[in-house]
Formats: C-alpha cells, sequence, structure tokens
C-alpha cells in the first residue's frame, strides 16, 4: 500500500456534492441527523493508510511534516471533520507514550494505533474542565483507581487507555499517568453527553470504581503525568487547526456558489456590495487561518521549544477566523442558513456550524487556551533577541527540508525570543503602498506590546488586561507569520496567484490587524476584496483553498436537498 496524497484521498473519497456518494456531504448530513458516527468512511480511510498520518515512522507511521499531514486531514476533513475522532483520537496518547513511555508500552501503543484501533485520552473531569489541578480521580493506597473522567474520546471503543489520576496531595507534581486496559473490573463506560456539533462523535464517560492498577501501567516517574499531558497537547492544538480549516473550506465554498447563483434585483447576490464585503472578510479569515497554521505546522519541526505559546496562539487565530468565516457566511445565507429542508446545501451548512463550534473548545475553550500561555507574555514581549535566518529560511520556505519533529523539544515555557516577532524582513520597498502601510501597522502594534506588557503587571491594571494582552499577542504573531510567508516565497506561487504576488497578504494582513485592535474587520473594507478574489480563482479551479492548492475530485453531480 502506497503512502496516502491529499489528491489520492480526494480520489479514493469522489465528489463529495454527489448525493449518491457514501463519503460526500449528504451522507455526512444524514448520519449528522442520527448521530451516527461515520463508520464506513473511517474504515476506507484506515484501509488506505490515513490513520498513519500522525504516527511516527519507527511506530510504522508515516508522519514526515505536521504541514504535510495538516493538508491530508484537511481533504477528509472537508467531508465530515467527524473522521478525525474517528481516526486520530489516539495521537495525544501516542505523543504522551513518545515522550515517557517505556519500551513495551510504546510497542503495545503502536500496535493498536497502526492496525487502526484507537487508544483513549482521560484527562478532564466534569466538575473541573480545564482546571486541571483540581482533578479528582485517585489511586488509592491500595492500588485502586477512584473517579470519573468525561469527554474521553473513543472512551467506548478504545483497546486501551491513558489515565491521568491524582496520586499526590496539591501541585503539577500530584498527578501521574497510567496506560489500562479499558476491560477490567472495576471500570465502567458509558456514553458521554450528546454535543451539538460533531454529532455521533464517541465521547464516553469512564468511572472508576476500584480498578486494579497493575504493575507496569505507570507511564513515566510518578508525579509527571500532567507535565507530559501539557507538552502533548501542543501536537493536539496543531492538528486540531486541520479540522477548523476543513470545515471552512466546505462553509465558504457553498456560500460562493450560493452567492453566484441566487438572483437579486436582476444581478446575482455576490455582486452585491454588503454581500461582496462579508464574503471578502471571510475570505481573509480563511487565507489568513491558512497562512498561520501552515507556519506553525512547519514551526514545530524547527523551533519546537516555542510552541507553549505558538501552538496555542495559532489555534485561537484559527478557531476564530473560522467561526468569523461561518458567521459571515451565514449573513449571506440569510434564511438559507436556518432552513433545514428546501435548500441546497442547507443542511451541510447547518452541520458546519455546529461543528465548527465544537472544534472550537473541544481540547480548550478560547479563554482557557489563552489563560495557558498569557502568564508568558509580559517577558516573551520585551525578550531581546533575533532568530537565526536558517530558522526561519527553514520554517517559511515551502521549498525547504524540514528536520525530523521531536516531541521531546517540545517545552513548557518559551526560553529565548519569539522566532515569528523577533524581526520582520524588510518588505516595505518591494510591495505596493497599500500593503506596505499594513506591514507599518504591524511594525508598530509589534513595537507597542513591550509597552503593554509592562502596563499589565503594574497595580491597578483591569482584571482583564493579561488575557487581552495574549489575544492580541496571538493576532500580531499570526499577522508576523503571513509577512514572513509571503517573503520566503515571494519567487514562486502561493494561493494560485502569479509569484510575488501580495493581494492575499493585504488582505491577511487588514483582516488580522483588525482583530489585533478589536474593531470589526469590515472597516479594512477594499483592502480586503483580494482575498474574495483569491478563493474565486480556486473554487473555479476545483482547487483546496490553501497556499499549495491541491486539486479536488472532479464533480460528478450537483448536490440537491441536503
Amino acid at each position: 500500500m502506497g503512502e496516502l496524497t491529499p489528491q489520492a484521498v480526494e480520489e479514493l473519497l469522489g465528489d463529495p456534492d454527489d448525493p449518491a456518494n457514501p463519503y460526500g456531504f449528504a451522507a455526512a448530513v444524514a448520519r449528522d441527523e442520527s448521530d451516527a458516527h461515520p463508520d464506513e468512511l473511517c474504515r476506507t480511510l484506515v484501509s488506505a493508510g490515513f490513520h498513519l498520518n500522525y504516527l511516527p515512522r519507527e511506530w510504522g507511521g508515516t508522519l514526515d511534516s505536521f504541514a504535510d499531514s495538516m493538508t491530508l486531514v484537511r481533504a477528509a476533513a472537508r467531508r465530515d471533520v467527524n473522521v478525525m475522532p474517528g481516526t486520530m483520537f489516539g495521537i495525544i496518547a501516542a505523543t504522551c507514550l513518545q515522550l515517557h513511555g517505556s519500551e513495551e508500552q510504546r510497542r503495545r501503543v503502536a500496535g493498536i494505533l497502526t492496525r487502526g484501533g484507537s487508544v483513549a485520552f482521560a484527562l478532564t473531569e466534569a466538575e473541573h474542565g480545564s482546571d486541571l489541578l483540581s482533578g479528582e480521580v485517585r489511586l488509592d493506597e491500595d492500588g485502586r483507581l477512584y473517579g470519573e473522567k468525561w469527554m474521553v474520546g473513543n472512551g467506548l471503543r478504545c483497546e486501551a487507555v491513558y489515565v491521568l489520576a491524582r496520586t499526590g496531595k496539591r501541585g503539577p507534581g500530584a498527578f501521574s499517568a497510567f496506560l489500562l486496559d479499558p476491560e477490567g473490573e472495576g471500570l465502567v463506560r458509558e456514553p458521554g453527553a450528546r454535543t451539538g456539533g460533531m454529532r455521533g462523535v464517541d465521547t464516553a464517560r469512564l468511572r472508576f470504581t476500584g480498578l486494579r492498577v497493575p504493575d507496569g501501567a505507570l507511564v513515566g516517574k510518578k508525579g509527571e503525568g500532567l507535565e507530559v499531558a501539557v507538552l502533548a497537547q501542543q501536537a493536539v492544538r496543531l492538528m486540531s487547526m486541520a479540522g477548523s480549516l476543513g470545515c471552512a473550506d466546505s462553509a465558504l465554498r457553498l456560500t460562493l456558489r450560493f452567492a453566484a447563483e441566487r438572483q437579486v434585483s436582476g444581478r446575482p447576490l455576490a455582486e452585491s456590495p454588503h454581500a461582496r464585503r462579508d464574503l471578502a472578510i471571510a475570505s481573509a479569515a480563511l487565507l489568513a487561518a491558512d497562512a498561520v497554521a501552515l507556519a506553525a505546522a512547519r514551526g514545530i519541526h524547527v523551533v519546537p521549544g516555542a510552541f507553549s505559546v505558538w501552538a496555542l496562539a495559532a489555534k485561537h487565530v484559527v478557531a476564530e477566523a473560522t467561526d468569523e468565516l461561518v458567521r459571515r457566511c451565514a449573513g449571506v445565507l440569510a434564511t438559507r442558513s436556518v432552513l433545514r429542508e428546501q435548500a441546497p446545501g442547507a443542511g451541510l451548512f447547518q452541520k458546519l456550524q455546529r461543528d465548527v463550534g465544537v472544534v472550537r473548545v473541544i481540547d480548550a475553550s478560547p479563554l482557557a487556551n489563552l489563560r495557558a500561555y498569557a502568564a508568558q507574555i509580559p517577558s516573551l514581549a520585551g525578550r531581546a533577541g533575533t532568530p537565526g535566518q536558517d530558522a526561519l529560511h527553514r520554517i517559511f520556505d515551502l521549498d525547504a527540508e524540514l528536520p525530523p519533529y521531536e516531541p521531546t523539544r517540545l517545552d513548557l515555557v518559551v526560553r529565548g525570543a519569539d522566532p515569528v516577532m523577533g524581526q520582520l524582513p524588510d518588505v516595505c520597498d518591494v510591495l505596493e503602498d497599500r500593503t506596505a502601510a499594513l506591514v507599518w501597522q504591524l511594525g508598530d502594534g509589534l513595537a507597542a506590546l513591550e509597552l503593554e506588557a509592562a502596563a499589565v503587571r503594574r497595580p491597578g491594571a483591569r482584571p482583564t488586561a493579561l488575557v487581552d494582552l495574549a489575544e492580541r499577542y496571538a493576532w500580531l504573531h499570526a499577522a508576523a507569520a503571513c509577512v514572513h510567508l509571503w517573503w520566503a516565497n515571494r519567487g514562486r506561487s502561493l494561493y494560485g496567484g502569479e509569484p510575488g504576488e501580495a493581494g492575499w497578504l493585504r488582505a491577511a494582513l487588514a483582516f488580522l490587524l483588525a482583530r489585533a485592535d478589536g474593531v470589526d474587520p469590515r472597516r479594512a473594507g477594499p483592502e480586503l476584496l483580494p482575498a474574495l478574489d483569491t478563493t474565486l480563482a480556486l473554487t473555479g479551479d476545483n482547487r483546496l483553498l490553501t497556499a499549495l492548492p491541491v486539486p479536488l475530485a472532479p464533480a460528478s453531480h450537483r448536490m440537491e436537498n441536503s
């Protein structure tokens, strides 16, 4: 079996608009209506090796770069984002085992995952959510587990479960990790709460009523479980962006088609100034999110020690940009965004809306995500030093070879300067005036961050100041990544344009800087329109909406009521 590519996924799964296609949109909407898991779709992908995309080569996987894996996953997730938990929920347990598992534990988990099985990760509890330090699931002195975990991905169907449990009194060192057999006496597995989006996904409750923990079940050292779980979540947040982008691609594609076909006062809705503006905002949001995700997916190979901030900041931008995209598309679709029947694509758009809402919070809420790195921003914003040009070249030049991913180089804090925001390339002399003005605006924003960081430390600072600073940092970080990406690849085509074309950059910067300043992106006006031109060209050519576009499955039928 050859290794899977995004184009091969498209060919395998066929035209998603074909109502008879079991791997298409109509089938996804039907599953959504009945809370059904995408079993057939997942089996087809697993048989083709899709599930190997996040596993290291030494485990029998096919992971070479997160950037390639992310594009592969988007090709499947644009049809139904539920394929991600259906085939990839093992990513966090696998990362934890890479970081501190024994050879025997790694072999066991690798065997399960490479054959298409699942290993669950039991971290959070209903009473405490993201407050992990308050977790109550405990290992008693008799060597038995007690308590309950919730929202355990694939908890009902897993063949092993990685559990974080309290083994001490207080602090991060009070938690240890165990790799357990879910069939043991003293563990009750129950269906989890039904979710509004990503319906049918297995998110179980695990009740430990005295499950005996056997010798050899401890993973790593006693007391290091929480630290390792936090490290592993950096990779999970990175890959979750593929789900957001897959949903965004389908939502925008559907809306662009509707706006082109819908006639209002004798002309296409797409030519209406208000609809055109909303479509431009949605397009700019997608291009910005794509560039941010691509940069992060490459950056984790080069500077993994920066990802205690970078992964979380990128996750925030991609999730929030996708949320805005869906809201703008709903505005264009108007009544048809809420109809369940008698409107082409209506059921699909509602599913996408709900799915985006779940992806946005499933590994951490936006607030919890910001809080997780906010404390680092005051010192990081004022830290001197710039990254080496070699590191920047390897991150942003899409032709540059990436070093192997080394999860053991992930860190809980960033110990050097921010590799993206340390120094912008000198691009203004080669950009047209309007784009250059936005780069200058970005530079001013980066310079002001140090003053803003100092202000949040002063007595009397508003209670939300630190988290607000973390959010502003995320949007400016994203804008800087876009500038680096354009500069490093100005000799090649990006987003289907001519080499050096900067329209997408202008639109992305206008969107990101508006969000950084807390203003409505509509104020950016015409600066956003090049993004719409870009997405119209890519959808017209039937290509994935990404920097290096992938041909999609050829159309066979027009989707009807779904």
